[in-house]
Parts: structure tokens; C-alpha cells; sequence
């Protein structure tokens, strides 16, 4: 279906035709009607399939009566807020808020912690129709007073599960508490999880529920391989896939920000250009991790399931699970990455003998056996990092002491007094040249 068909204002089209998309996906098909006619949604899509845009263009049709130019701050309230898990995200669906209303007076902004504060205040109090926040920092400037959330007319929960795993709910309830009663109610997930359904009964009136693809599937253009593999072999294999097959865009995930960085280093001394992405990275960090991946300036973005969601880079063709994750969910997440907007991608899981189990449950989710490769040759081991802690002390050779006893030898016991006898008596230990003076006592002095 062609977006000119969904009722959007030419400016919106001009904007997506510059983009270089003409066909809407099946999301958008069935979210930008809804959304217009003003309903509460539920809406549940795999990742890559465009619910960003399923959402932002409508909102910005919805608002565009009310964009004008006045410099006044008074005349650009909040009217639609956003919120999201991550950063990341939330920054790439700010910057697809501006990308699809290029052609409008809308202003937008967004807002999220790790970075500078003081800017965002300046745009906030500058005024805009459009945020975009997590929900930490922007509790932080309703706190500070730099924001007023009494105007907002729409609501938009995106990635609601992935807030709810990781903590948000109390922050979510605050923020609620904050918006007028009679608003409009969007809430897009990638699951249809218990905890979402009661949220979504607690927040939405009368939702239209939509779904266009089973739960928790994953993209029907990712092809999956895994290599069964024992953790000490597990980076050369990597660097062999790499290498062999001339990857120069893949994101790979480790389960722990310790070893995301101690990998990426690994691999730039196997020649890899490689860089790390993780929670405990500041935020411009984090931003120029991405910028150089995305760019091609490093070849291999190494990262933990923070990335799992929110990073959208075009036609990513590999996502490698250096490790498989605890749950099944978050497989289909972090392969979410590739396979988007149409793009063929490949899922590569390195599977050693303790992750089997996590295998299983995989394989039970997606309702079906996930090919198995056979291990190429790899050659030695390449040079592992050392391990934590002490390193083993590889033990020496023995060396004889001086006068050619060689205490290393086994024990063996004295002679006996009988054989002692016989032995020709040693020469008397000859007497020290001077004596010595007893601790605090001095020398005792001979009586004559």
C-alpha cells in the first residue's frame, strides 16, 4: 500500500519520498489510520518494521493545525510526548520526527540523561510541540521546573516492554500523574507481554489492537546459523567468520559491559577495528561508538543488550551472539538489529557446551531448530586476554645448590648410628674471626 494512500498532508509525503520510501509496511498500514482517527492503540510488531514511523507521522498530521512561528514559547507547548527506554532511541526517534516534518513549523526536542542538562533546558524553554524523553531525566526537569506537561494531547509508550523490564514503572506512573486525563493513548511494543496487557488496561480506552506478526517472532528475512564451540576457541572462530568472509559492518553481543570492552580490545590487536557500546559509557561515547560503525569508520560494534533495542542502522547485514542471552526474548531482539526495512540479514550465535540449555529455549520460542554449521579449522588458538586475578606460575626447573646437593631429590633417610661410625669425623667448624655481641647484653668480659 502506498503512503499516498493513508490520508497524510502533502508535506508529510514530500518528506517520506525524500526518504526513498514509497510503500508503507504493514504497521504503518494499519497504525497512521487508527492514529488519525484519534483512537488509542496497542500496537505490537516485530523490530525493523517501521512503528517509529507508524507513529510520528500522524502525530505530526494531528498537530500541524496548531504549528505556527511565533518566537513566543507560550504558543509552542508540549502537545505529544514521547518516551522511550534508551537513549539511543530516543534520539533516533527524535531525529525521525525531524526528518519527516522537515516541511512543517512543529518544532521537537528530546531529552535523556549522561549528557549536559543546560541545552536541553534552552530548547525546552524556548518551547516545543514534540518531546521525546527517558523517563529518568525527564522526571528530572519536571523536578527542575523547565517543563510543563499540563498541554500534552498525545501520548506515545514506545518499546513499553522493554521499560517495564528494565524498572520504569514507577517512573511511568509519576509521569502519568502528571498529563491531563483526556489525551490519547499510544503504546507500541515489540511483545505483547502479562505485565504489558495490564498496563494497557490501566492506560488505554477502548484500544484498537494491532498485530502483525505472531509474538516474539523474528524477522522472516534473518537467516540463522550457530556454531557449537567451547569458550576458549570462541574469539577465533569470530575473528574467522570476520575475516574469511569479508564482514565489514557487524554488531556483536556479550552479556556484560566487562567483556564488550575486553573483546573489542582483543580484536583491534587481531586487526579488527573494533569499538564498544555499553551503559557505563558516557553518552558521547556512546553517540561517536555509533556515529563510527555507522560511518564504517570501525568495522565491529561490540555491545550489550542496551543496543538490543533502540539502534536502527540501515541494511546491517550481521548480528553475531558472542554469548546467547539468558532469555529467549532478547535473542529476538538483539537479531531485530538486521533484517530491517525490507534488508536481508544473517543471525550468527557462537554456542558453547554450558549454553546449550539457552539453545533450547530459543529454539522452543521461535518453534524451530536453528541450523548447525560444522566448526572450520581454525588453526592455534589465537592469543586469549589475561585471565582475572593471578595468573598460574608455571613452574621452574629445579636447580641444584652450591656444593652439589640437590635438594629437589627425594627424601631419603639418615644413616643409622652404626654406619654413622664409620664415617671419617669432619673437620671442627671453625670459630667466627670476632665475637659478637649478645642482643642488649654486650660481650661478656673474661675474669682473669
Amino acid at each position: 500500500m502506498s503512503f499516498s494512500t493513508l490520508g497524510l498532508a502533502p508535506e508529510l509525503l514530500r518528506a517520506v519520498s525524500e526518504q526513498g520510501y514509497t510503500e508503507a509496511t504493514p504497521i504503518q498500514q494499519k497504525a497512521i489510520p487508527a492514529v488519525l482517527a484519534r483512537h488509542d492503540i496497542m500496537a505490537c510488531a516485530q523490530t525493523g518494521t517501521g512503528k517509529t514511523a507508524g507513529f510520528s507521522l500522524p502525530i505530526l498530521q494531528l498537530l500541524a493545525p496548531q504549528q505556527n512561528t511565533s518566537p513566543s514559547p507560550a504558543r509552542h507547548p508540549v502537545r505529544a510526548l514521547v518516551l522511550t527506554p534508551t537513549r539511543e532511541l530516543a534520539a533516533q526517534v527524535e531525529d525521525s520526527v525531524r526528518t519527516y516534518g522537515k516541511y512543517l513549523t512543529l518544532r521537537s526536542a528530546v531529552v535523556f540523561g549522561g549528557v549536559d542538562i543546560a541545552p536541553q533546558i534552552a530548547a525546552l524553554r524556548a518551547g516545543v510541540e514534540i518531546l521525546v524523553a527517558t523517563p529518568g531525566r525527564l522526571l528530572d526537569h519536571v523536578q527542575q521546573k523547565t517543563v510543563n506537561l499540563s498541554r500534552v494531547e498525545i501520548l506515545v509508550l514506545d518499546e513499553a516492554d522493554r521499560m517495564l523490564d528494565m524498572g520504569f514503572l514507577p517512573d511511568i506512573k509519576r509521569i502519568l500523574a502528571l498529563l491531563p486525563p483526556t489525551r490519547q493513548n499510544l503504546l507500541f511494543s515489540a511483545t505483547f507481554s502479562d505485565d504489558i496487557k495490564k498496563l494497557a488496561g490501566q492506560l488505554l480506552r477502548a484500544p484498537v489492537v494491532i498485530e502483525v506478526a505472531r509474538r516474539n517472532a523474528p524477522a522472516d528475512l534473518v537467516s540463522h546459523m550457530t556454531y557449537e564451540v567451547e569458550p576458549p576457541r570462541k574469539r577465533a572462530l569470530l575473528v574467522h567468520l570476520i575475516q574469511s568472509r569479508g564482514m565489514r559492518q557487524v554488531l556483536v553481543f556479550t552479556r556484560t559491559k566487562r567483556d564488550a570492552d575486553r573483546l573489542a580490545r582483543e580484536l583491534v590487536r587481531d586487526g579488527i577495528d573494533a569499538t564498544a557500546i555499553h551503559s557505563d559509557r558516557s553518552q558521547a561515547e556512546r553517540m561517536k561508538a555509533l556515529d563510527d560503525f555507522k560511518n564504517g569508520a570501525v568495522g565491529v560494534l561490540v555491545a550489550t543488550d542496551i543496543a538490543a533495542r533502540g539502534l536502527d542502522i540501515e541494511e546491517l547485514p550481521f548480528v553475531i551472539n558472542y554469548e546467547l542471552p539468558y532469555t529467549a526474548e532478547d535473542y529476538v531482539h538483539r537479531i531485530g538489529r538486521t533484517g530491517r526495512a525490507g534488508s536481508t540479514g544473517e543471525a550468527i550465535s557462537l554456542v558453547s557446551r554450558d549454553e546449550i540449555k539457552l539453545l533450547e529455549d530459543i529454539e522452543r520460542l521461535l518453534n524451530r531448530r536453528l541450523p548447525r554449521q560444522p566448526l572450520p579449522e581454525l588453526g592455534a588458538d589465537r592469543k586469549r586476554a589475561k585471565p582475572h586475578g593471578r595468573s598460574p606460575q608455571t613452574p621452574r626447573a629445579p636447580t641444584p645448590a652450591s656444593g652439589g646437593f640437590d635438594y629437589s631429590a627425594p627424601y631419603t633417610p639418615r644413616p643409622t648410628a652404626a654406619a654413622s661410625a664409620t664415617v671419617a669425623p669432619t673437620a671442627a667448624r671453625a670459630k667466627p674471626a670476632k665475637q659478637v655481641a649478645a642482643l642488649l647484653g654486650g660481650l661478656a668480659v673474661k675474669k682473669s
